[in-house]
């Protein structure tokens, strides 16, 4: 593509993407569809692109032509950059005059480390813009039929990470807390230390049987969900093969994917349009008044 906005006339009334400056986009959970048109207007202006490993490939196709595509992802267990050296490279390509497009899976400023990065370029000099995306604890469990909030099941929702800086399962969470007072967890990196999250959780009183969702690829073709339990949840997951990355979803909204699992709807499943039960309660208690 020639980078030209001309056929692309949603873009014509988008913002300049200005010499010197640094975008910090979200490119959302995976399906090139949920990218917003800001994301796709740094892209088809951008010198310079420095992508995660979580960016879908056809996602790039929108680069335009004779601009430079530099991969800096991060994934667990293999070799890495450091998060010091990808700011530093944001910020000599913007020095040199560069449009640079950091572009990062899902939200830039959900578990995305996209404040580091900001951070950085402030201190440095160099300004910046910041373009949210769709995160993959919402998006991806939209994909897969859950939804993460109902009316029906539950007031708040509590999002973190499965694992801290030094890799371990974080020491800092509260769990007990959350475990009483959370009734939906959306967990992200959740994946190599989901026995001990589960154990953590069910010493802080949630039920073994207490539904559980595992979203892996999300959005994707090679999408694959997991409906089980608290308690059995890391014994499935290793049965199944399941792998990163993966999204966790712990509550009784997973139940809803049977009435909301509409990319199954598609293949032919039969969907339920009462999954929690709550239409017969209801008439029942309306039946007794």
């Amino acid at each position: 593509m020639d980078g030209s906005q001309d056929t692309w006339p949603a873009l014509t009334q988008m913002p300049r993407f200005d010499t010197g400056w640094v975008w910090l986009a979200g490119a959302g959970p995976g399906d090139p569809g949920l990218l917003t048109l800001h994301a796709l207007n740094g892209l088809r202006q951008a010198d310079v692109v420095v992508y995660d490993a979580l960016v879908d490939n056809s996602i790039l196709d929108w680069v335009k032509s004779g601009a430079i595509v530099d991969y800096a992802g991060k994934r667990g267990g293999k070799p890495s950059p450091k998060q010091r050296d990808i700011t530093l490279k944001l910020i000599d390509y913007a020095r040199a005059g560069k449009r640079v497009l950091r572009l990062k899976g899902g939200d830039p400023f959900v578990f995305g480390r996209g404040g580091e990065e900001a951070l950085g370029l402030v201190a440095a000099g160099i300004p910046f813009k910041i373009i949210p995306g769709v995160t993959a604890g919402i998006g991806g469990l939209a994909y897969a039929g859950i939804s993460a909030t109902h009316r029906d099941c539950n007031q708040a929702v509590t999002f973190l990470t499965g694992h801290d800086q030094s890799g371990l399962t974080p020491d800092a969470v509260n769990w007990d807390g959350i475990a009483k007072g959370s009734p939906v967890i959306i967990m992200y990196m959740a994946m190599k230390h989901l026995e001990t999250i589960a154990g953590k959780l069910i010493t802080g009183g949630r039920s073994v049987d207490e539904p559980v969702g595992i979203v892996c690829n999300a959005s994707l073709a090679g999408q694959e969900v997991l409906e089980t339990t608290l308690g059995r949840c890391a014994f499935d997951a290793r049965a199944a093969n399941l792998e990163p990355p993966a999204i966790v979803c712990v509550g009784e909204v997973v139940r809803l994917r049977a009435g909301l699992d509409w990319m199954g709807a598609l293949a032919g499943r039969v969907l339920d349009p009462d999954p929690l039960g709550v239409r017969g309660a209801a008439d029942e208690t309306a039946e007794s008044a």
